[in-house]
């Protein structure tokens, strides 16, 4: 004998079924931001030339957060107080340095045009991704 499901029971799994679909879709992993990665980039300032590293990673909560190296200065982990991307936009700051900085992502995600802002000055700065 075949067991035949009430109307209510039919309605009930359609619903569970559409909110684990829902659940399932909201916990997916997004994927990364083009931004997340490291770049590598070099500050012309007062007739020298810096190397300037930033690292971008993305926190469990899916927020921003970098810090910048300037290797030729031997000073590493400098945490970026405020970093945000909206494409193509990427603006960040660092308050301990009084800096900050506003650039552009161009379209195949491999450089970042902008200008380093500290000390009064502004400088040209082009970061390029040495790795994701």
């Amino acid at each position: 004998m075949k067991k035949q499901h009430s109307g209510r029971s039919k309605s009930r799994i359609r619903i569970l079924a559409l909110v684990v679909g829902a659940l399932a879709v909201g916990t997916a992993a997004a994927p990364a931001p083009p931004v997340v990665g490291n770049w590598e980039g070099r500050l012309n300032a007062g007739g020298s030339s810096l190397r300037v590293v930033l690292h971008v990673t993305r926190d469990s909560d899916r927020k921003l957060r970098g810090t910048v190296d300037s290797p030729d200065q031997g000073a590493t982990g400098i945490a970026i107080s405020s970093i945000s991307f909206k494409p193509p936009d990427l603006c960040f700051e660092i308050e301990r340095l009084a800096s900050s900085y506003d650039g552009k992502m161009n379209e195949d995600n491999s450089e970042i045009a902008g200008e380093w802002k500290q000390g009064g000055g502004s400088f040209a700065l082009t970061f390029k991704c040495t790795s994701k």
